[in-house]
């Protein structure tokens, strides 16, 4: 599988310039939705590895990645959920199998319970869970003039090899090209409005109620070692939705599409058949 295959493009969804990365082959659809201040980097281990066997879809949401960072965007996971069902009527796909990195597996439940009938599966990768909308002091202070250079001066200050031994296991994995990467967004100036924007408009995860309503089969995939969202928030999730199953891997972090990619591309190839 030759990296140039997969094509790369901005389209326009609801207005918002959308990064794009994919490779329509008429096999079935696979969408994949990274986490929180990344982009499609990070399935880029596994990307040419389920193009073997899918049409495939990557994107950068809004406000992060090569994606706009729009200011006038509402950067909520509803909206994100919109951006996605706009992406699969942009690529007319049907039957899509959603795959979420630990933000992205948020922005996938939402999708799937706002477009059941368009979601086959759900693969959620150390997916976010329970977490609280933003508190109010906080969503008040992103009024504030000044409380956006406040937080582009925290997010600076921030090593990012430091961030990126958070989310691996095995730091010996982390390469240039990794740094290099994760680094790209805090060198954007406009990144910083739209991570306040997202401080300010995104609602809370889905509640235990809301998630035993999604009957989407659905597989959980964790890191043992997650020290971003630790697996005993599988544990929970994997009760509370109603066609669920939980696999992890024994020394995996948070980023298991980096650290694990080939048994990950073999439990989404065996799960989706």
């Amino acid at each position: 599988m030759k990296e140039c295959e997969i094509k790369k493009e901005i389209i326009s969804i609801a207005g918002i310039n959308i990064y794009c990365e994919y490779l329509l082959n008429g096999k079935p659809p696979i969408f994949l939705i990274h986490g929180f201040v990344s982009s499609t980097y990070t399935f880029n281990q596994i990307m040419p590895l389920l193009a073997e066997n899918f049409s495939v879809v990557a994107i950068d949401l809004p406000g992060f990645g090569r994606s706009e960072k729009s200011a006038k965007f509402i950067y909520s996971f509803s909206n994100y959920a919109e951006i996605i069902e706009g992406c699969m009527k942009h690529f007319s796909l049907k039957n899509v199998i959603l795959v979420g990195h630990s933000m992205g597996g948020q922005v996938a439940l939402y999708t799937a319970k706002k477009i059941p009938q368009k979601v086959k599966k759900l693969i959620l990768l150390c997916s976010s869970g329970y977490l609280k909308r933003t508190h109010r002091t906080l969503v008040a202070c992103s009024y504030l003039p000044f409380f956006r250079f406040m937080v582009e001066q925290y997010i600076r200050n921030k090593n990012i090899k430091q961030n990126l031994e958070n989310v691996f296991y095995n730091h010996a994995l982390i390469t240039e090209d990794h740094m290099r990467e994760f680094a790209r967004p805090f060198k954007d100036k406009n990144f910083y409005t739209s991570l306040l924007r997202l401080l300010r408009y995104r609602e809370g995860d889905l509640s235990s109620e809301q998630l035993r309503g999604i009957e989407i089969p659905t597989l959980l995939i964790w890191g043992e070692e997650d020290k971003v969202v630790p697996v005993h928030v599988g544990e929970r999730m994997v009760k509370d939705l109603p066609n669920a199953e939980l696999i992890t891997y024994e020394k995996t972090g948070h980023l298991v599409s980096e650290e694990r990619p080939l048994d990950l591309y073999q439990h989404i190839l065996s799960y989706s058949s």
